[in-house]
């Protein structure tokens, strides 16, 4: 386990809130993108090694931009560690709809790819995704964070 305490994983959350709000463009996406593959690489040598609130909010960052090759980002940072796949909701994959994220992994040749469907396809045949919207989920996490 880290030796950073709950504070100061929440002290580097609100840092990079602070850097980036919640709608970082551009260069900001691929600090972003990189801040996430760093946390997810600690968080798979040892769970409590990576800072999984920094972690979700770069996925918020990544849904909000909604670009369909961060899904797997997402999917791989999700599947890191036991407590980074209960913090990163599966909602996060869905930054460009459902039914786009659907055909954008089922035309992925990486087995993460169908790894990240099947569970998709799960949740949704649970009724997951029922009032599903990503206007609706952005605003969400609009009031999470302004807190």
């Amino acid at each position: 386990m880290s030796e950073v305490g709950m504070d100061e994983y929440g002290t580097e959350e609100d840092e990079y809130l602070r850097r980036y709000g919640l709608r970082p463009v551009g260069a900001e996406l691929d600090e972003i993108r990189a801040l996430l593959a760093e946390h997810a690489a600690r968080e798979r040598r040892g769970q409590g090694e990576g800072n999984t609130l920094v972690m979700k909010l770069c996925c918020v960052h990544l849904f909000n931009g909604g670009d369909l090759d961060d899904v797997l980002r997402i999917w791989d940072a999700k599947q890191s560690s036991f407590d980074a796949a209960c913090s990163i909701d599966a909602e996060l994959l869905l930054g460009h709809g459902l039914e786009a994220t659907k055909a954008h992994l089922s035309a992925h040749p990486a087995p993460a790819a169908a790894a990240a469907l099947e569970r998709l396809l799960e949740l949704e045949r649970c009724g997951q995704f029922e009032d599903f919207s990503v206007g609706e989920h952005s605003a969400h996490y609009d009031e999470y964070y302004a807190d």
